[in-house]
């Protein structure tokens, strides 16, 4: 009887020509996939790969100064459209996705390219799981947890697809490992959980550690990410009370 096809997880990694489309696009796709194990474990699956994409613009310094891909080193490579979907959808099917930062790749990467597939984002799953790190970028994490198995080789250079997605691929590894997928999905669809302040006079505090005043302000923050941190912490204060620069205001007066 033929072996049953293993649940696999593809990380993913794009290098592009700028921030969005329809403006910028694809120039490179990196792909490496995670396997659940049948003691339950999960562990890096295959060789992984890479694939370079005409992202049918120039490359402007800008980016070329960041993962140093020429515009001759893609003028033959073929379109995105023709690219895409064998990488984000293949077979064995994958149960879901993954990226660092998995919202930036979700642009290039539409539902339609995607069937529609589940996305994990290591960012910030990193943060609920291993919130004591100094930093949360990939190579950041690389080098602070040192994850077991990783040939250090294969991870470089950086800022380019297939060594940043083969880097992230040992995150998600030991995250899945540590919580279910379902876990992962779940905070992956909700804005960063920040463990620290960014930026301000509380840089580096942890949210529990700011007044009252501070948190009120950070709730009207433009930043999703922060926004939504103070409003948890703003939660956690008031036992449930509503939430919103004004509540938190009024919390004070009262």
């Amino acid at each position: 009887m033929a072996s049953r096809a293993p649940s696999l997880i593809r990380v993913i990694d794009l290098e592009t020509t700028g921030q969005a489309p329809p403006a910028h696009g694809v120039c490179e796709i990196g792909w490496q996939d995670i396997a659940l194990q049948p003691d339950g474990r999960w562990e890096i699956y295959g060789d992984g790969g890479n694939r370079m994409v005409n992202p049918g613009r120039q490359i402007p310094p800008l980016t070329m100064a960041v993962h140093h891909i020429r515009d001759e080193d893609v003028a033959d490579a073929p379109y995105w459209h023709d690219v895409a979907r064998p990488v984000l959808d293949p077979w064995p099917r994958r149960i879901a996705l993954a990226a660092h930062r998995a919202d930036f790749e979700q642009q290039f990467c539409t539902a339609s390219l995607t069937r529609g597939a589940d996305w994990i984002c290591t960012w910030k799953c990193a943060m609920r799981l291993w919130p004591s790190s100094p930093g949360f970028s990939n190579q950041m994490l690389r080098y602070w947890r040192k994850p077991v198995g990783m040939e250090h080789e294969r991870g470089l250079p950086a800022h380019r697809a297939f060594p940043d997605a083969y880097v992230t691929a040992f995150h998600l590894r030991d995250m899945l490992n540590e919580a279910s997928v379902e876990q992962l999905i779940a905070w992956s669809n909700e804005p960063g959980l920040l463990p620290r302040v960014r930026y301000g006079p509380d840089r580096g505090k942890e949210w529990s550690e700011i007044d009252d005043d501070s948190l009120a302000v950070f709730l009207g923050d433009r930043d999703i990410d922060v926004r939504h941190t103070a409003e948890q912490e703003h939660i956690r204060r008031t036992g449930g009370g509503p939430v919103g620069r004004n509540a938190a205001t009024q919390d004070l007066l009262l």
